[in-house]
């Protein structure tokens, strides 16, 4: 694993696209801070760029990187939470500008995944998340479902767990007002 995470270092850091495994499903990923290489996720997924992407990062200590002002709820909930969860935070900063949505929120995930992990520590920068799929269609739940345009239109294609047959599960999504108040989005 740590050769492979050697080399996708080089590209995220290169501006490339990879499809990549995370704690839920398999999605496309970039570096969240770099403009370019997220219009080119938008035209993979024929996507409008008004839709945000979420970002997954290693700690919730590097959340105040990202966010104006953390609510303290939300750590409490990534502490206690015992399945992947997308927190949509107000107040996004650090990031590319076309990453965020129109609110100026961002969806923010602290993956429980080796893999993950591992990438995001040697990276030093949140990643891009979407789903490995063109925009309208399912979201691929194993590795055998992601189309082939997918595929062969981003830079790196990573090996870990291509031939796991469990399928992944989507996170919950809560999101977060301004005033601290929420939302649940999914469960």
């Amino acid at each position: 694993m740590n050769n492979e995470i050697h080399k996708i270092v080089d590209i995220l850091n290169n501006g490339g696209i990879i499809l990549y495994p995370t704690d839920t499903i398999w999605g496309i990923g970039c570096d969240a801070t770099n403009k370019s290489a997220i219009e080119r996720i938008y035209k993979i997924k024929q996507r409008e760029d008004s839709k945000a992407m979420l970002v997954l990062i290693g700690s919730e200590a590097r959340l105040e990187q990202y966010i104006k002002e953390v609510p303290d709820i939300a750590y409490q909930l990534i502490e206690v939470v015992d399945k992947p969860l997308t927190i949509i935070y107000p107040g996004a900063k650090n990031l590319a500008a076309n990453l965020i949505a129109e609110d100026g929120s961002i969806g923010i995930r602290i993956p429980n995944d080796e893999f993950c992990q591992n990438l995001l520590a040697r990276f030093k920068k949140p990643i891009v998340s979407t789903s490995a799929n063109i925009s309208g269609t399912a979201s691929p739940a194993i590795f055998s479902e992601i189309d082939e345009k997918i595929i062969k239109s981003v830079d790196y294609v990573v090996s870990w767990r291509q031939d796991e047959t469990q399928p992944g599960l989507p996170s919950s999504i809560i999101k977060f007002g301004v005033g601290g108040e929420f939302k649940i989005i999914r469960h």
